[in-house]
């Protein structure tokens, strides 16, 4: 199913949807996002909305649907997908970068609320992947080689390589691990 989570109705519907088809869910994965990136002297209120909708209030308003149902339940996992940006400014960070970062500190308050009951909150922070959403900067060899040469592994990450931290942090292996920033980055992030 699809929905859109531009809006808040959008977000409230489809997370009904959801739970009507699949069921109340164990494990909520927060991968949307929206990339606009203006220079922040010409962000605009629309952009920083659209992007603070998507990137932030519509994980924090999923976790809000479906964080108190699994700790009822006694067992959940909430893992957003972040960014380098939510620590380090780069190629106009602007309103996304702002948006990573408060989705960490929104994991963080996840795991205090609802740790306790069985509930974990974690962050995925990759690297520089090609994916659609980095279109802009895929499209530039030059940008996307100097992204690689910042890495200790020598290059960009592939979607497949967050498979096995993506799963630890949906097991029951990962208990133990809650308000986490885990960084799948080749050690971009260190370099």
């Amino acid at each position: 199913m699809s929905a859109d989570l531009s809006t808040r109705e959008g977000i409230r519907s489809g997370a009904e949807e959801a739970a009507a088809v699949f069921g109340e869910p164990d494990v909520l994965v927060n991968s949307a996002g929206i990339n606009l990136r203006p220079p922040l002297g010409e962000l605009g209120e629309d952009v920083w909305d659209a992007t603070m909708t998507v990137n932030l209030e519509a994980p924090f308003l999923l976790g809000q649907r479906f964080g108190p149902g699994m700790a009822e339940r006694g067992f959940g996992r909430i893992i957003h997908v972040t960014s380098q940006q939510a620590h380090r400014a780069f190629v106009q960070s602007g309103a996304y970068g702002v948006s990573k970062g408060a989705l960490e500190s929104l994991a963080r308050s996840q795991a205090e609320a609802w740790s306790a009951y069985g509930v974990t909150a974690n962050t995925l922070v990759p690297g520089f992947v090609m994916t659609p959403l980095n279109e802009r900067l895929s499209s530039d060899p030059e940008k996307v080689a100097g992204l690689a040469a910042r890495t200790m592994i020598g290059r960009n990450g592939l979607a497949a390589d967050f498979a096995g931290a993506a799963v630890f942090l949906a097991s029951t292996a990962s208990a133990y691990v809650t308000g986490h920033s885990l960084f799948v980055d080749g050690g971009f992030s260190v370099h």
